[in-house]
């Protein structure tokens, strides 16, 4: 995958980078209580979690890929698919880092929670924005695609402040 297709958009990286957000809130909300006692402990959770469900994402992808065609995917085949959905894995590398500081000491662990989830929040935006370009959608479908995207992660943001309280 270029670097130019990644930053400036195609479908394939849209929806991954959309599923892997999703993913990435989704963690770091059902670990948000638990994070300021031990912030490592949700870096290795929302690392490790978005690695082994890019790995099942890529295994029912290739799956169902092989039963479309009929045959065994070759092994240039399932690395493409492997390839393609690399956006899940590149979704999580801000809100990840973001963690780490606060793991580290460089930023409050509560701090970089909330840096976590306005990155997160962020990119949803912009996977909107790209989404709304290639579609080439009028401002009121992109005003409505950027909605939807930034509601759904202002659920996660919603969710993270009501389970720390």
């Amino acid at each position: 995958m270029r670097v130019r297709r990644l930053l400036h958009g195609h479908v394939e990286t849209i929806a991954g980078t959309v599923y892997g957000t999703i993913i990435v809130l989704s963690m770091l909300t059902a670990g948000a209580a638990d994070y300021e006692s031990d912030p490592w402990r949700l870096v290795v959770i929302v690392s490790s979690g978005t690695i082994v469900l890019w790995a099942a994402h890529v295994y029912a992808h290739g799956l169902g890929e092989s039963v479309k065609r009929h045959s065994r995917l070759t092994g240039h085949q399932a690395l493409g698919i492997a390839g393609q959905d690399a956006a899940i894995l590149l979704a999580a590398v801000l809100p990840i880092a973001a963690i780490t500081l606060g793991a580290m000491g460089a930023l409050s662990p509560n701090l970089a929670l909330w840096l976590a989830l306005g990155l997160g929040v962020a990119a949803l935006a912009v996977q909107a924005i790209r989404y709304a370009r290639l579609e080439s959608l009028s401002a009121a479908g992109a005003a409505a695609a950027i909605a939807v995207n930034l509601a759904l992660g202002l659920v996660f943001v919603g969710l993270k402040a009501l389970l720390a309280h």
